[in-house]
Order: C-alpha cells, then structure tokens, then sequence
C-alpha cells in the first residue's frame, strides 16, 4: 500500500534517518559480506512477528548478527527503491504479492533487484490461489507468510452495550449504524486520513460488488473490455459515501489517523472498524485485559449469501539480487517458509499462514475469514491485479477527495480509469 513517492532527495535523507534511527539487532549495519551478519528489513506494522521471526532463527544460528530496519509503509517503500537502486538494500526484506505499489514484485523483479526463488524446496508448498501472486513471468519471487483478509473487526462488549448483533445484509448493518448512532458512538472508526486506510472500505464494499458477481473482472480491465467508471465500483462509492451520511462512520475521517482509530475501538468508543486482519493484534495490544473482539464481512447487498471478503497473501519476503551476504538469506528465507515460522508470523500479525499447516491455531476471531476461504468466498486485494502504482495512489487521494466533497464518485473512478493506462 503505497502513496506517492517522495523526491529522490528526500528519499535519500529518509533512508539515512531509517539507518540511524530505526535499526536493531545485535550489531551496527555492516555494509560488508561478513559471513555471519544479515540485513533485514520490513514495515512497520510487521515489526513485532519479524521480530519473533529472528528471535527463533538466531535460537539455531546464535552467532549470526541480524540488523534490523522498520518504517511506516510509504517511507519503506520509497526507501527501498532508494536502496535497490544504490546497491545498499538489505540482504533479506518484506515486499507485496502481486503488483500495485513501489515495493510489489511485479515492479521489482523486472529491473532485476529481487533474486528468483523457484528452485528453493518450499515452491512446490505455495497454495494455488495465491501462487500467481508469487510469481512474475512463472518465477517465485517471494515467499509469502501470511494469509490476510479484510473486514469489520469489531469490540465484543460494545456491540453487546448497543444491544447489537452481526449483520449478515446491507440494510442489516445501515441498520446497525444507526442503532448505534443512537447510543452514542459510530459503528466503525475511520481514519482515512492515513492514506491506505482509504482504500479498506471500498474494497470490502467491491468485493460482493464487483469481482463476487464478475469474477473475471480484474482480466476484463486488462483485456480493455471494463473500466472502473463502467462498473459496480459505482455502487461501491455510492455506498462508502451513504455509509458516511448515514452517521456509519466516526466524526472527521480525514483527520482521524490509523492509529487513533485503533484506539477509539480498543476502548470501546467506537463499536469496530473496517479493517485488515493484521490489525487485530493491534487491537489487543491497545485494548484493556480480557476484551474480545470478532470481525464479520461487510455486507453489500441484501442477499448474504453474495457476500464475498478481499482475502490474499500478505507479508511476504524477497532476497536481494545483490544480497551482501547471499548465504545466509538463502538460509533465513527457507527458515521463513518452515511452519514453525509461518505460524510464529501469522500468530504475532493477527493474519492466517500463507504456507498453510496442520500446526496453525487460528485466533477465534479469524473464523470468519477462514470459512470464506473454505468456502471459495474470497476474491484478491484489488491492487495486486493493477498494472502499476499509480492506480492505488491515485485511488488513495481521490478518496481523500472525496470525503472533502471535492470529488464526486464518478470523478474518482476516472481518476483511476486514467492512472490504469500508466
């Protein structure tokens, strides 16, 4: 999930502040190939199962001296090309499935940057429905630990405090915001005013919408025969905006962060949030001792059984071409894909593995995700399937836009009708 890059020197001065600033491990950086040091990068929100992640590799590899860099997702991604591009990327670092942002496979393999995994013995593993997501041009590229979904990740006790229960239709839960509109608090904090966090409503919204009745949709745009703006992803605007005027939503998205809306539903101030899976460790860790939370799809017709939820691979990990230490990656990225460590990752991110396994216990919470995989009921993040970046930083801040009342949703559909032709 991206937002537009930075100029190139700015960049620049991020990467060194993320070097100084956002390091760890049991040593400095060391730019050299030093046979038992190993750089390792991801974002932000992944810190804590990266983290574990080493923790239980260093247990069998105890002199090895991992450094570690962390940063917020747009930073990260405009510091990693920064880095490919001057040949100081570290050895071993988190990129996305598929295509859509600065940091995805599809725009880094083809400048040569990410080394080809399609001989290590963990390929064969990779399940069917998000192998293309792995691959460019039938090569493994990155191997993907974590199975992530989205919908609404809701406080047990406050939907219990609004009398409420989960909504299986549209009218159910426009239904539901105002039960709880009635009560006090919204039904779901939003904090678009953290650029991805746009992005989440709309593609829960059209996942029933557009790609649960034209399952071929993302192909049709490729092929020329679709567009957004000739699509359900109409209806999908149309109601992330009634959404709003309904009262479904917390005061002021646009000034409301991320984390500030994780906040408002650990507390109980908001009922839930339209969300991704990842954020309900989030939650916990913000939220007072022994409360629960559960998620439900979000509902976009009055026919539960159309409903469908964006379920895809999540955080994955890719070898740098030009690794300092090529050996030792090979080691940690096959360590990656063991189920000791897919499981440690999905557990510490809130996500379901992406190499799955018998070992896993999935947080009660996830059932609803792991029933519509079961069920053949989810459909892929929508940005792994666009042919650039630009569509996804342009969809951000036409959103944006949108909830500004500068722009309408037919004006925000041609924003990214524009941006899908590169």
């Amino acid at each position: 999930m991206s937002r537009k890059r930075f100029l190139a020197t700015a960049v620049l001065a991020a990467s060194v502040a993320l070097s100084a600033a956002c390091s760890g491990g049991t040593n400095a950086a060391n730019e050299g190939g030093d046979g038992d040091t190993l750089r390792v990068s991801s974002v932000a929100t992944d810190r804590v199962g990266t983290e574990a992640l080493i923790a239980a590799f260093k247990k069998t590899h105890p002199n090895v001296k991992i450094t570690t860099s962390y940063a917020d997702t747009d930073q990260y991604q405009s510091t990693l090309r920064t880095q490919l591009a001057s040949g100081t990327a570290p050895d071993v670092f988190f990129a996305w499935p598929g295509n859509g942002n600065p940091g995805a496979i599809e725009v880094l393999a083809p400048t040569g940057y990410i080394e080809d995994l399609s001989d290590r013995p963990w390929v064969k593993d990779i399940p069917s429905g998000i192998k293309p997501v792995t691959e460019v041009e039938g090569k493994t590229y990155v191997v993907p630990l974590t199975f992530a979904g989205i919908g609404a990740l809701y406080n047990k006790k406050a939907l219990a405090d609004i009398g409420g229960k989960e909504p299986t239709t549209w009218t159910e839960m426009l239904t539901l915001c105002d039960t709880a509109k009635s009560k006090g608090k919204p039904l779901f904090a939003l904090g678009n005013q953290t650029n991805w966090v746009t992005q989440l409503a709309d593609y829960a919204l059209a996942a029933t919408l557009v790609y649960g009745k034209t399952p071929d949709f993302a192909q049709q745009m490729k092929d020329g025969k679709a567009t957004f703006a000739g699509s359900a992803w109409k209806t999908a605007l149309d109601q992330y905006l009634e959404m709003d005027k309904r009262g479904c939503f917390s005061a002021n998205p646009l000034g409301t962060s991320v984390e500030n809306a994780v906040s408002q539903v650990a507390a109980g101030k908001s009922v839930g949030m339209i969300h991704v899976t990842s954020g309900l460790n989030q939650l916990k860790a913000e939220a007072p001792s022994g409360t629960e939370f559960g998620m439900f799809a979000v509902p976009a017709t009055d026919t539960a059984a159309d409903t469908q939820m964006p379920g895809a691979a999540g955080g994955s990990y890719a070898v740098n071409a030009k690794a300092k230490n090529s050996d030792l990656a090979h080691e940690f990225i096959d360590f990656l894909a063991t189920p000791e460590a897919v499981n440690i990752y999905a557990q510490e991110t809130g996500n379901l593995p992406g190499l799955p396994n018998d070992q896993f216990k999935a947080d009660p919470a996830l059932q609803p995700l792991i029933d519509a995989q079961k069920a053949g009921k989810t459909v892929p993040f929508m940005d792994q399937l666009w042919p650039n970046p630009k569509v996804q930083n342009e969809h951000f801040a036409a959103i944006q836009d949108m909830f500004a009342g500068k722009a309408t949703p037919d004006q925000v559909l041609a924003r990214m009708d524009e941006a899908y032709k590169g």
